[in-house]
């Protein structure tokens, strides 16, 4: 099997593995979003602190990169906290395609805080992406909008975490990078927890333990996905995430996404190949 190939594998497995976390966070309706979130960088912090001391990285990384490492756990779990809500209130399909407007943002960030160049090309693919999702969110003034807003904050705060993450990238380990993100969600969602916890069932503890477990399958599917092959020969493959999530939501809750969602998905996937195309003329 070609790099390539395990590359694709890989990004697939990734897009998989988030969907699938997404529809056990669906499935816990009745636990608190705060409690939710503990559980799932809970195992995330098991997991990368086991990954930690098999590779001897340092815990806490640099002092000189101190800053960006708490921005980036920062961002990442706001973006977290954002995309369950989401989840929660919108179709499976729905928080999926607002979710995957990220690399929009990074491009943005980028451009803003790195001095990256941004050409034509790239904010005509901006501009109709966001078009994209103003027909999945099909704005309307009453509260019914809150969960959509959520998911557009949700891909724009991890945008800003993955841009701190490409900046971090040849300064920390990968290991060190995520068990700082999980300390730091963990702790900070912990206040929220005791303030309203919910006993789970053995059924809601397996699920609050299956978001975690599959959260670090969509992670480590990047790392190696990443590893194999270039982001500009890959990237395009997170999008597949959309299509599990529409199928995922039919399977599981019966949903059918209207007929602006899915144009609006198709938008936001055909832009994404779009700058995807246009990315590797430009390498």
């Amino acid at each position: 099997m070609s790099n390539k190939t395990k590359a694709v594998f890989s990004m697939l497995i990734s897009a998989l593995g988030f969907t699938l976390m997404s529809v056990a966070v669906k499935y816990l309706k009745d636990i608190p979003l705060f409690e939710k979130v503990f559980f799932r960088n809970l195992v995330s912090l098991v997991v990368a602190f086991y990954l930690i001391k098999k590779s001897s990285s340092p815990v806490f990384g640099q002092k000189k990169n101190q800053l960006a490492l708490l921005a980036r756990s920062v961002f990442g779990l706001a973006g977290v906290i954002l995309n369950f809500y989401a989840i929660t209130h919108l179709t499976l399909a729905d928080s999926t395609m607002l979710g995957k407007l990220s690399p929009i943002f990074v491009t943005i960030m980028a451009c803003l805080f790195l001095k990256e160049k941004i050409d034509k090309e790239q904010i005509i693919g901006i501009f109709i992406t966001f078009v994209g999702a103003l027909l999945v969110i099909k704005p309307q003034f009453s509260l019914s909008i809150i969960p959509s807003i959520s998911g557009l904050l949700s891909a724009a705060f991890s945008g800003t975490a993955y841009t701190l993450l490409r900046y971090l990238k040849d300064k920390e380990n990968p290991d060190t990078i995520v068990f700082y993100f999980s300390i730091i969600s963990v702790i900070g969602t912990l206040p929220f927890v005791l303030a309203d916890y919910i006993m789970p069932t053995s059924t809601q503890f397996l699920l609050l333990l299956a978001t975690g477990l599959f959260a670090s399958i969509g992670q480590f599917g990047v790392t190696y996905a990443y590893k194999y092959s270039k982001a500009t020969e890959v990237s395009i493959y997170t999008y597949s995430a959309i299509v599990f999530g529409i199928l995922l939501g039919f399977i599981f809750f019966h949903e059918i996404p209207d007929i602006l969602s899915l144009l609006g998905g198709g938008l936001i996937i055909a832009m994404a190949y779009y700058t995807f195309r246009h990315n590797q003329k430009k390498d």
